[in-house]
């Protein structure tokens, strides 16, 4: 993954949805200020007035996939939401009609710290699986490992504390070798050994097969094309469809 990282929130929406607007004022700090500057200026004037849109089901007995991210999940720079890999994912589930709706909440800039934070406020809904997709940021920025663990391990027993049915999947990610051959090893093995410890399902790389192929990332070298995100829709799909077809 390139060292360049600039984020924006977008939102899923899924077939006949009643949508609920929340708006969030996101910190300039949340962008990695590593990059070009022109990029980053663009980047936090479109975060400045952007929303989060909770998609909820108008049948009340449709169980929720809750995608819980950064900008990967949020589906930085494509010209439509839908071409995210949350609103991929609900079409593949629309075709298969399966009572399932697919909630985007990708947030531009999140950190694991972040996501920890407002965790409270994203499960007062209720979640039947839960996709944690974040970490990246934190390695960009060279977060300490044990911060980054210890977040998303917050995260992971809240929900089982909290929401003891949700089943959960972890999203591993994985760093640019700039980052220092260490670094991005412990950062890579991290995602395993948290799965195993909590026994939750596992993706090893959101990424696979997009991650630093030049045809399938926008001009940053970091967030996935439209193409891309049909890659790491599938990519979930091959852990998420068994959890949906129970």
């Amino acid at each position: 993954m390139p060292e360049n990282k600039h984020l924006h929130l977008n939102s899923v929406a899924s077939q006949a949805p009643i949508i609920i607007k929340f708006c969030y004022f996101i910190l300039a700090i949340l962008l990695i200020g590593c990059g070009n500057e022109k990029n980053a200026e663009k980047a936090m004037e479109e975060n400045s007035d952007t929303e989060e849109t909770t998609v909820v089901s108008e049948n009340s007995k449709s169980k929720t996939i809750l995608c819980f991210g950064d900008s990967i999940t949020a589906g930085y720079g494509l010209d439509d939401s839908n071409e995210a890999y949350p609103a991929l994912l609900q079409k593949k589930i629309d075709s298969l009609e399966l009572n399932y709706t697919v909630i985007n909440s990708g947030l531009s800039g999140e950190t694991t710290a972040g996501g920890r934070s407002r965790l409270s406020w994203v499960m007062k809904q209720k979640v039947d699986i839960f996709l944690l997709e974040l970490g990246g940021n934190d390695g960009l920025r060279g977060i300490p490992l044990t911060e980054t663990k210890a977040n998303l391990k917050a995260i992971i027993e809240t929900i089982q504390t909290e929401s003891p049915n949700t089943r959960i999947i972890l999203a591993g990610m994985e760093l640019p070798p700039n980052m220092g051959k260490d670094y991005t090893t412990e950062f890579r093995e991290l995602f395993a050994e948290i799965a195993s410890q909590y026994d939750v399902a596992f993706i090893p790389f959101i990424l696979k097969d997009v991650g630093g192929i030049k045809a399938l990332n926008q001009n940053d070298g970091i967030h996935p094309t439209a193409e891309g995100h049909k890659i790491v829709a599938n990519t979930v799909w091959e852990v998420l469809r068994p959890m949906v077809a129970n």
